[in-house]
């Protein structure tokens, strides 16, 4: 099974930037999918974007053109690059991975936009 462990969440004001990364270790055979969540407070969690093994790309609406997620496959890493931060950007992002088409999810980094 494969261990998602996320790092690079902090405190950041509206319009700033932060680079998450998640450490990608274990099994990590059958991985479909590479992605971010995230659940901001009182909201339910939502994908927010996700890298395919074809390399096709998915974005939430909401973070198109201000975040980008990439893979660095030598350090096994994910990053989720985000741009032009927005306090509604507000939440605990999580790694995640599709695995013989089972979700796991890292334990979470907080990011918190302040205006």
């Amino acid at each position: 099974q494969v261990q998602l462990v996320e790092s690079g969440g902090g405190l950041v004001q509206a319009g700033g930037s932060l680079k998450l990364s998640c450490l990608v270790s274990g099994d990590t055979s059958g991985i479909d999918a590479m992605g971010w969540y995230r659940q901001g407070p009182g909201k339910q969690r939502e994908l927010v974007a996700s890298r395919y093994g074809d390399g096709h790309t998915y974005y939430l609406d909401s973070v198109k053109g201000r975040f980008t997620i990439s893979r660095d496959s030598a350090k096994m890493t994910v990053y989720l690059q985000m741009n032009s931060l927005k306090l509604e950007d507000t939440a605990v992002y999580y790694c995640s991975a599709v695995q013989h088409t089972r979700l796991s999810l890292g334990q979470g980094t907080q990011v918190t936009v302040s205006s």
